[in-house]
């Protein structure tokens, strides 16, 4: 009974793996196209919501304006914060689907391959 292991290759663990995959070129693309939705988008609701805050603090007049019946610009603002949720949600989803689904699904694949 010996106690030396073969002389096979040897394997790479799920670590290494990872790390590697970490490193690519690809996965460095795939966190760059993300940033390059998420970041502005952000940034985007962020102000508009700013927008909205502010104007109800300090706008009270403007924001108090009645556009028809009891619905005031105050009213719109709120409920525009809402669509614009629902929008960049849609968004994202279409953007995933076509440039983040893809790539993420290759280096899945490329992972699930080198754990048979």
């Amino acid at each position: 009974m010996s106690t030396d292991t073969p002389a096979s290759a040897p394997t790479e663990s799920a670590a290494e793996r990872y790390l590697a995959v970490q490193r690519s070129d690809e996965f460095a693309g795939l966190r760059r196209a993300l940033r390059g939705f998420v970041f502005p988008m952000t940034v985007a609701f962020f102000l508009w919501y700013a927008l909205y805050v502010i104007l109800s603090a300090y706008a009270r007049g403007f924001m108090g304006t009645k556009l028809f019946g009891n619905i005031n610009v105050a009213l719109v603002f709120g409920l525009l914060q809402f669509v614009s949720t629902f929008v960049i949600a849609w968004l994202y989803s279409r953007f995933a689907d076509r440039r983040i689904d893809p790539v993420a699904d290759r280096i899945r694949a490329e992972l699930e391959e080198g754990d048979r």
